[in-house]
C-alpha cells in the first residue's frame, strides 16, 4: 500500500466512528439526534429503563426541560444510553456489558 494513502484512510476511518453515535439502529429503523422521544419509543420499544437525571435551564434562562435517560440492551453484549433533553435525544452512548 502507498504510504501517502494511510493517513486519508485513517481519517476516513476516524470519520466514521465520530458520527456512528449520532445514530442508533433499532431492528430495521434508525434514531438519529434529535428525535423526539415518542419516535424513538415507536421505533425501539420500551428502553429496559428510564432515568430522571434532573432539570436543566434553557441558554436565556427563560425555561427548564427534564433531562432523562433510557437504557436499551443488551445486544450482542452493549448497552444504549440514550440521553433526551426537553423531548429531544441529545446523545447516544455505547457501553459494554460485564
Amino acid at each position: 500500500m502507498n504510504r501517502k494513502c494511510l493517513p486519508a484512510i485513517l481519517l476516513a476511518l476516524a470519520a466514521g466512528q465520530a458520527s456512528a453515535s449520532d445514530t442508533l439502529r433499532c431492528g430495521s429503523q434508525l434514531v438519529s439526534l434529535g428525535d423526539r422521544a415518542s419516535e424513538v419509543l415507536h421505533k425501539c420499544g420500551e428502553p429496559l429503563s428510564r432515568d430522571l437525571l434532573g432539570y436543566k435551564r434553557s441558554a436565556d434562562r427563560r425555561e427548564e426541560f427534564q433531562v432523562e435517560e433510557w437504557t436499551y440492551g443488551p445486544s450482542n453484549g452493549m448497552y444504549q444510553y440514550l440521553r433526551f433533553e426537553g423531548n429531544r435525544l441529545k446523545q447516544i452512548n455505547s457501553k459494554r456489558g460485564n
